[in-house]
């Protein structure tokens, strides 16, 4: 056999092996492949097909598994996407709640046991999983031309390991909302800020008059919003990938800003004790309590879904509204970190393919925002179907954000996300440890960034 020959053959056992036991190459990858090593188009369909990858001929289910970590409102919104799909395809999706899904998930994964379909809170563990190849590619039966027409590249890099489509993007939030109760303002005399100095002073303004400005409660993640308005995304990004040190004198900052609110002088009712006790969804409902408890809230867009539950009478934007984070550093006015919730198939078979499909598209993701209290990036969902003009802004807000950046939490390994929850708790209770703290999470990141 000619050298060039068995060059060939070599190629096509790699081509082979790499499509078999991965998911880093599609069907048409595998075709160009093939007959750039010399077969025929006949004969590298041929080759195909001997692989399992010739015509789609999925295993056929009717029944889909979901892990997932929605509850409530996030809940019951799913909920209807799922009877649609019923509707439409005949498939019943059995869901599973929980709030610890990255344990459960790890779990039975290691248990050989994985859900049908499932998403992470934060990415890493997607990433992680997509790379050691237990997640479904989606690029190998999706319309691609399609999903572009739908997602800007942005978005689709969000869910991309490796050059490949492994999630879906069911549903997305900005957290560069500030929530207030607009009747309360225009009573007293109120006027949202536009700058951090303007809302200083409206706090202290507020708080002078024996009232209370501000509503707080755990894992707000106001300070990864103060991060990157102060800093920008390049900067925000070498942290989370941990290219300058926890130490730092921009998160040191960063942490301080954040104290001017959770430490400001009358600012919180009974303060740090209380931030710790509440849960961020009770703590939303303090604005809107009658006399009002508190005047201003920091959390994403999906704080609306909370409001509306808990007070069903109260009008958009005459009763409940936000305003945009304000600005820090005048060079980074609009930046907006926030989320989108990423929904994984971790096996192959026509119910989870065409559910993957269904979820992705404009028409399930306008059943979620008609309800409210989340986006879609998806672009052909029409600003129409929002709700309200509050809804319709926060969708703006994150369609329009002049920098974006995932929520910095949500793109640390677990291990780190879990340290800086700590640590932000930590400095809550204790800020004049901050030093101390900040120097634990650099500990922290040194062992995981290096494992």
């Amino acid at each position: 056999m000619p050298i060039y020959d068995r060059h060939d053959r070599q190629d096509l056992d790699q081509l082979v092996e790499e499509y078999i036991t991965t998911t880093n190459i599609n069907r048409r990858q595998f075709m160009q492949r093939a007959t750039a090593a010399g077969l025929s188009i006949s004969g590298a369909a041929a080759l195909l097909a001997a692989c399992g990858g010739g015509p789609s001929t999925p295993a056929k289910v009717t029944t889909i598994d979901v892990l997932t970590v929605w509850s409530a409102n996030e809940l019951a919104n799913f909920q209807l996407q799922n009877a649609a799909f019923k509707q439409k395809n005949g498939v019943t999706i059995n869901v599973e709640s929980t709030r610890d899904l990255p344990t459960v998930l790890n779990t039975r994964v290691r248990a050989n046991n994985p859900p049908d379909v499932t998403g992470s809170p934060g990415l890493s563990q997607f990433q992680t999983l997509a790379s050691q190849g237990k997640i479904v590619a989606l690029d190998k039966f999706f319309d691609m031309n399609m999903i572009h027409q739908q997602y800007a590249q942005t978005w689709l890099d969000y869910v991309s390991v490796n050059g490949h489509l492994y999630g879906i993007l069911p549903k997305a939030n900005s957290k560069g909302t500030v929530w207030y109760n607009p009747k309360q303002f225009m009573a007293n005399g109120y006027t949202p800020p536009t700058d951090w100095n303007g809302l200083v002073t409206l706090s202290n303004q507020i708080a002078g008059s024996g009232k209370y400005p501000w509503a707080m409660g755990v894992s707000s993640g106001a300070a990864s919003q103060i991060y990157l308005s102060m800093n920008g995304a390049a900067m925000t990004n070498q942290l989370i990938a941990h290219k300058i040190p926890w130490t730092h004198s921009s998160v040191k900052q960063a942490f301080q800003y954040f104290g001017q609110i959770v430490q400001g002088k009358h600012y919180i009712n009974g303060a740090p004790t209380s931030i710790l006790a509440a849960g961020f969804q009770d703590a939303s409902y303090l604005p809107y309590d009658t006399p009002p408890k508190a005047y201003m809230y920091y959390l994403g867009d999906f704080t609306v879904g909370f409001i509306t539950a808990q007070f069903p009478s109260l009008q958009a934007g005459t009763d409940y509204n936000f305003f945009p984070f304000p600005t820090i550093n005048p060079t980074y006015a609009g930046a907006v970190t926030g989320g989108a919730d990423v929904l994984f198939a971790m096996k192959d078979n026509d119910a989870t393919r065409a559910y993957m499909e269904f979820l992705s598209s404009a028409e399930a993701q306008t059943i979620w925002i008609k309800q409210g209290g989340a986006s879609s990036v998806n672009k052909l969902v029409n600003l129409a179907d929002y709700p309200n003009d509050v809804q319709r802004n926060a969708a703006k807000q994150l369609s329009q954000a002049t920098i974006f950046v995932s929520s910095p939490d949500d793109q640390m390994p677990t291990a780190m996300e879990s340290a800086f929850w700590a640590g932000s708790l930590k400095y809550i209770q204790n800020p004049g440890q901050l030093d101390s703290i900040l120097s634990s999470l650099e500990s922290t990141a040194s062992s995981v960034y290096t494992s």
